[in-house]
């Protein structure tokens, strides 16, 4: 009895190890599915997605590359904003493996690339890469139209499958849904922009001197928040704060705002009103949640660490992170340009005044990545009206260098031919001798603290 009941598990057993393999399939296949799900839910920044995307089936489908395409109809292209490997990739529709999926919505699965008629070996030629196998498969929204195309390249073990192709089918109805709702997004994004940056340039232009003030702040304030890492969505958040910082300057006369010489005591106090003013117009945009803090980082832009700012006398870590860079690149760019009642300020001394202020106006750690700016930027952003008149070669050789190192030299004397050029480079454009084509000498613009 025992001899026949372990013939009978011994014919059964290959029958239950397959039942056992499908079932560990389907389960590796859900966990797969629910893991991609999970991660893609988790992005709704185009760039952010489509990498999540892309890495997730590379890995699901144990490929090398991942592509997502997306169809823009209005420039009847494909293009992906990332690709693995590659910053951007664009074409027209009809072109390659990816124009035909797209037309025709078949699933091409092609074991070799440069077999078939339809691969384009120019984008290949133009990456340098080399495409072995591919498997191309259209993503369609709820509506089933293709709205982009995934292709994967180069299956480490052998050609695409079946089963990868069931796979991708499934990936695809769960990333279109969210490629659509961060594409929508997206265009949300863009509507804000421009009514942030026409909001701003009300302000600029009230007065031709103060063009351009805005867009600076925002610039400037980047640089801070890169060297810091910030995240994106706060330097999203940073920017449209750095824009409109100004704009309840609207609500002060311009006689006031604009005055030749010294303002009075009433004056003054109108001018500090602009920051409440600002806060009470932004308050009332229906700003998204992303974007909620927008108003209260502008408006305390004049607040000080030491709690002796305006409008509400906030200190320390009372005043929001980002309006503490505000602070600090506002000061800088009233400083470096043209005002009224003077010229742009000697920059050592610009740097020796906003220095002595460190700890009771500025952060001090807001101060310190200030000065780790690159001075190629600096001056891309403090000449931004006339980037068009900045030599390409001047920037590359001062990309060397940062503010401190600049600040250093001219403390404490150049002394090296580097040293001297890195100055008489500086000034050429701090100075604007570009503008009139000017170059005066070394001795004549170079300013230390010590003379």
């Amino acid at each position: 009895m025992n001899s026949t009941n372990n013939r009978e598990v011994l014919n059964h057993k290959p029958h239950i190890e397959k039942k056992l393999k499908i079932y560990q399939d389907e389960h590796q296949r859900l966990s797969t599915l629910l893991n991609i799900t999970r991660n893609i839910s988790k992005e709704i920044e185009l760039n952010s997605l489509l990498i999540t995307i892309m890495d997730e089936v590379k890995k699901a489908l144990k490929a090398d590359r991942c592509t997502v395409f997306i169809i823009d109809k209005e420039k009847n292209e494909i293009w992906s904003k990332v690709a693995h490997g590659e910053e951007e990739i664009r074409f027209p529709v009809y072109l390659g493996i990816a124009g035909h999926v797209a037309k025709t919505g078949e699933v091409l699965n092609i074991p070799d690339a440069y077999s078939d008629s339809r691969f384009n070996p120019d984008i290949d030629k133009q990456t340098g890469y080399h495409t072995n196998n591919m498997l191309t498969f259209p993503m369609r929204n709820k509506l089933k139209e293709i709205i982009g195309i995934f292709q994967v390249l180069n299956k480490y073990e052998g050609a695409f499958t079946k089963e990868d192709e069931n796979l991708l089918d499934v990936i695809s109805t769960i990333a279109a849904t969210q490629v659509e709702n961060a594409l929508l997004y997206e265009e949300q994004k863009k509507t804000l922009d421009s009514f942030v940056e026409t909001l701003a340039s009300t302000i600029d232009a009230r007065d031709p001197l103060t063009a351009g003030h805005s867009s600076r702040i925002a610039l400037y304030s980047d640089e801070i928040a890169k060297i810091i890492n910030l995240s994106h969505k706060k330097r999203e958040v940073l920017r449209y704060a750095a824009l409109l910082h100004d704009f309840g300057k609207i609500a002060v006369r311009e006689e006031v705002l604009y005055k030749n010489g010294r303002l009075t005591i009433e004056e003054y106090c109108k001018i500090q009103e602009h920051p409440a003013y600002t806060k009470s117009i932004l308050e009332k945009i229906n700003f998204s949640r992303d974007f909620k803090d927008v108003p209260q980082i502008a408006a305390a832009h004049h607040e000080k660490i030491d709690g002796t700012g305006y409008p509400d006398g906030l200190a320390g870590d009372q005043i929001p992170f980002e309006s503490r860079i505000l602070s600090v690149v506002d000061v800088f760019d009233a400083l470096t340009s043209k005002r009224h009642y003077r010229d742009r300020m000697d920059f050592f001394n610009v740097m020796d005044n906003m220095k002595k202020n460190v700890g009771n106006q500025f952060d001090d750690e807001i101060f310190d990545a200030f000065i780790k700016i690159p001075l190629n930027r600096l001056i891309s952003i403090l000449e931004n009206d006339n980037i068009d008149k900045v030599d390409y070669h001047d920037l590359s050789y001062l990309s060397q260098f940062k503010i401190n190192q600049l600040v250093d030299i001219i403390n404490n004397g150049a002394v090296t031919v580097q040293e001297k050029k890195i100055i008489s480079t500086f000034n050429r454009y701090y100075y604007r001798e570009h503008l009139n084509g000017n170059v005066e000498s070394f001795e004549q613009h170079y300013k230390v603290a010590n003379i």
